[in-house]
């Protein structure tokens, strides 16, 4: 059997031999069954090994070996470790999937790191460069930003196609910034979020005027401004929605560099220019919506105060009064008066109650807000808030407040809504009523009013707008036929007698309005009741 003998020379007991046999024969088989020995390399020093033929086998130790122990084991405890530590080191050399594991490892923790650190990069310069700005769906400016962005997108296709040459053109100085312009239009123009904006005109003699506005629907868009590139953003929130209307939530979002923060302060002075521009010389008819005040329609010209013809010094009270009163908020608040007028106008119907209001709004260049008493889910908190939070410049219209308490029951319930007596009267006049408010009431029946409710402080001036009288007829008759001083006197004295409201007059006169000895000769279609021209 074949052996390899260590010796080892460094040790003191040098005649110590170690055999490790490397066959072991069996039973009468002729060949040796192999053994794997691994013996691990190290650099050469003064131990010498020599292979033997000779039968050997290991050696047993002897009394002179055990009687030294500490100096043995000493000299075994550091090869062995390093023994163990090559071991593992010669694992890892060897199989390929460890190496690979530990270098993807390594490169996913470089790239999170990397990702980390871009994402926090990137959200430090976003705070530092850019700014912007919210526009909730709540406040005022939304309805100006999108009456905005729909005149702008007008004015795109328009310099869209201007050419180049004609940029150019306009001069050196604005070149750059007018084919910024072009470029962000067109840019505009290739968006795939749009949303429809449909205005209409109806004309004095009825036909109607339809025009489609395409404008930024929820999404990211472009636009530039004043040498400015700002990023509009329009989002909806289906699951909040606003109480009030039902609509879904709707925010705007501008953003543009933290240089240019100027620019909104511009940008949202031209929206409301704009939207004012769009209401000059013209009334604005609100209505409530929920607790709030919208407009009702388009705005409309502002009907002229001497169209409306009422009788003698009756018009000219009212508008005295209400003049009187708006210029003089100072004196009331020296003498702890409350700012706040009521009026009634009362008188069968036609009389022109309601035209006399809007005629007045217009002269004092005042809004009108409508609200019906007998609507259907009208509460006392709801009319308390609405009367507290009328836009400013407005006249405050209640019209046929009869209709709306025909009758007051013991409990004091409102007739057909969910209005009581008492929550009207302490909205008119409680303790708190809002300040600067002028109310206008009318009535086609005073008589069945209660007195609580026309007692001075809440109704502060009564007038009466009854039928035509000779005067009015005379001053009606020559505003349709300024030239007939003959005609006029015909027709006054073909009236004496009858009682005809002033909007039947208007609407004889509207049918003969070329004609006016017809209109003299078919006085009868004013006197007889249920008569059709």
């Amino acid at each position: 059997m074949a052996t390899i003998n260590l010796h080892d020379s460094a040790s003191e007991d040098a005649g110590q031999t170690v055999s490790i046999p490397l066959a072991t024969q069996h039973g009468t088989s002729s060949h040796p069954q192999p053994q794997i020995i691994y013996i691990n390399t190290r650099p050469p020093t003064s131990s010498s090994s020599s292979i033997s033929s000779s039968p050997s086998y290991p050696a047993q130790k002897t009394p002179s070996s055990s009687s030294q122990p500490s100096t043995t084991s000493a000299s075994s405890t550091l090869p062995e470790a390093k023994e163990e530590k090559g071991l593992i080191q010669t694992v890892l050399d060897s199989n390929p999937y460890f190496s690979a594991g530990f270098g993807l490892m390594a490169v996913g923790a470089g790239l999170t790191i990397l990702r980390k650190g871009t994402v926090s990069g990137a959200s430090v310069l976003r705070r530092q460069l850019l700014v912007t700005l919210e526009i909730p769906s709540k406040d005022k400016s939304y309805l100006w930003f999108l009456h905005w962005m729909s005149s702008q997108s007008r004015n795109a296709a328009s310099l869209a196609n201007t050419t180049g040459a004609e940029v150019a053109s306009t001069g050196r100085k604005g070149i750059f910034a007018r084919l910024g312009d072009r470029l962000a239009n067109k840019v505009n123009q290739r968006s795939q979020f749009l949303a429809v904006q449909t205005e209409f005109k109806q004309h004095d003699n009825g036909s109607v005027s339809t025009r489609f506005n395409l404008v930024p629907g929820n999404g990211k868009h472009l636009i530039r401004y004043n040498g400015a590139w700002i990023q509009v953003e329009r989002t909806r929130d289906a699951k909040m929605m606003d109480l009030s209307t039902g609509a879904p939530w709707e925010t705007v979002t501008l953003t543009t560099l933290s240089r240019d923060r100027q620019v909104f302060a511009a940008l949202l002075r031209e929206a409301q220019k704009m939207a004012l521009l769009n209401q000059e010389g013209k009334t604005v008819i609100y209505t409530s919506w929920g607790p709030e005040w919208r407009p009702f329609g388009q705005p409309r010209k502002r009907r002229v105060l001497q169209s409306v013809i009422l009788d003698e010094g009756v018009g000219e009270r009212v508008v005295r009064d209400v003049k009187e009163f708006v210029k003089n908020e100072k004196w009331y608040a020296d003498r702890g008066i409350p700012y706040r007028r009521g009026y009634l106008l009362y008188g069968p119907p036609g009389s022109g109650k309601t035209s006399f209001i809007q005629a007045l709004a217009g002269e004092l260049e005042y809004n009108i807000c409508i609200l019906n008493l007998s609507e259907r889910g009208l509460t006392n908190d709801r009319l308390n808030h609405l009367l507290t939070n009328l836009p400013e410049r407005s006249i405050m219209l209640l019209e046929d407040i009869d209709a709306a308490f025909a009758k007051r029951d013991k409990t004091q319930e409102g007739f057909q809504s969910m209005v009581t007596f008492s929550g009207l009267l302490n909205a008119l006049d409680g303790v708190a009523s809002s300040e600067g408010r002028i109310i206008f009431m009318t009535t086609n029946h005073i008589e069945v009013l209660d007195p609580a409710l026309i007692r001075p402080g809440r109704v502060d001036l009564r007038e009466f707008v009854g039928d035509a009288t000779p005067a009015q007829i005379r001053k009606m008759f020559k505003r349709f036929y300024e030239q007939e001083d003959v005609l006029v006197e015909k027709f006054v004295k073909s009236l004496e007698g009858h009682k005809v409201s002033t909007a039947a007059l208007q609407g004889h006169f509207v049918h003969f309005k070329d004609r006016p000895e017809d209109a003299c000769a078919n006085v009868a279609y004013l006197t007889t009741p249920h008569r059709t021209v």
